[in-house]
């Protein structure tokens, strides 16, 4: 069976978005911000749908791909 995957909706984004800019003390969410992750690329990724972010996770593939690539002797 295939699963198919939505974005969310409104009231589940602002919840996540408010949970995200205003973790609660002592959250793993505010551990998270603590140790350095930038919790508005979260914010970012979750206002995509589950088709851009893949999209977007293809890309980025794809760039490394070519990095390794050209870091390789002879370029390939």
């Amino acid at each position: 069976m295939v699963r198919e995957w939505r974005g969310l909706t409104p009231e589940q984004l602002a919840r996540a978005e408010e949970r995200l800019r205003h973790p609660r003390p002592g959250s793993r969410i505010e551990a998270a911000q603590r140790f350095g992750v930038d919790l508005s690329l979260l914010i970012e990724t979750l206002r995509l749908t589950p088709a851009e972010r893949a999209r977007r996770m293809q890309e980025c593939i794809e760039a490394a791909d070519q990095v390794r690539g050209a870091a390789r002797p002879g370029g390939k």
